[in-house]
């Protein structure tokens, strides 16, 4: 074996797996799956009180979608969840969703972060996991 061999043969074992991730820090300070569903449930309490979001929510399976963000929270911080069902994509293709719709979820998002203490870097560093699913779920102009 070359030399060079070997040193991709190292270097491809030391990287995680394509689309995971070994860091669990963020899901950590986040407080692992305790405090995701402790972040979930003032969330949703948030989204059914705030005039711009109950539209959205206030009819859906509210345990439901909680276990679901639950979920994805897990899964895009490093944690050892693994979000199952349809794509973003498909899940609100008939909701009307519009980037004010977008922008003001992130808001009340924001809110429950801060009232459960989670740190400001913690925060960003989620916000920027979940931002390019903005994509997905934004379908009107």
């Amino acid at each position: 074996m070359s030399l060079k061999t070997l040193a991709a043969a190292l270097l491809l074992a030391a990287l995680p797996a394509f689309g995971q991730t070994s860091d669990d820090t963020l899901y950590r300070q986040l407080g692992g799956q305790d405090g995701l569903v402790r972040l979930m449930d003032d969330f949703m309490q948030r989204l059914l009180a705030d005039r711009r979001m109950q539209p959205f929510f206030k009819d859906v399976n509210q345990q439901h979608v909680k276990e679901q963000l639950v979920a994805q929270f897990c899964e895009v911080s490093g944690g050892p969840c693994k979000l199952n069902g349809p794509d973003m994509k498909r899940v609100h293709e008939n909701l009307d969703i519009a980037r004010a719709d977008f922008n003001a979820l992130v808001e009340v998002l924001q809110l429950a972060m801060d009232a459960q203490g989670i740190p400001f870097g913690a925060q960003n560093r989620l916000l920027a996991q979940l931002a390019p699913m903005h994509r997905d779920i934004v379908n009107v102009k």
